[in-house]
């Protein structure tokens, strides 16, 4: 009866989240869903793979990376002399600390960027979650 129960909702999240699958601003959930789908299924096989999939979808839609214009015009500022330097490691998904200056990106307010440890990453204003650690 349970397993039943779970198919069934994995059904349910995978037909709810299909639209933003299909638009191809969301590679992150693809990503996202495509791993989870994985791991689930080693982990409980074939449910372990709907339920994985789903929550996969999830996370990946949420740190998706940012347009190409933002990466650009972060990677055509220029690079200040004295970067801020942080004893935190610096990757997708983790968070900067709140003492960090981030700088607005004017054509997309929903992104900002900072120079830390001498990188420059693309950050979610709201949260301080970096999105992109450009190269």
């Amino acid at each position: 009866m349970n397993v039943k129960i779970i198919i069934a909702t994995a059904i349910a999240t995978g037909i709810f989240a299909a639209p933003a699958i299909a638009n191809d601003s969301n590679q992150g959930a693809v990503t996202g869903a495509a791993g989870g789908a994985v791991t689930g299924a080693i982990v409980g096989g074939p449910v372990g793979a709907a339920i994985g999939g789903a929550v996969g979808l999830v996370a990946g839609a949420v740190i998706a990376p940012p347009p190409q214009q933002v990466t650009t015009y972060v990677q055509q500022q220029p690079m200040p002399a004295d970067t801020v330097m942080i004893k935190e490691q610096i990757a997708v998904g983790r968070p900067l600390p709140r003492t960090v200056v981030l700088t607005p990106i004017p054509e997309n307010p929903a992104y900002a960027y900072a120079v830390v440890n001498q990188q420059r990453v693309i950050v979610d204003p709201k949260t301080y979650t970096v999105v992109q650690v450009v190269r």
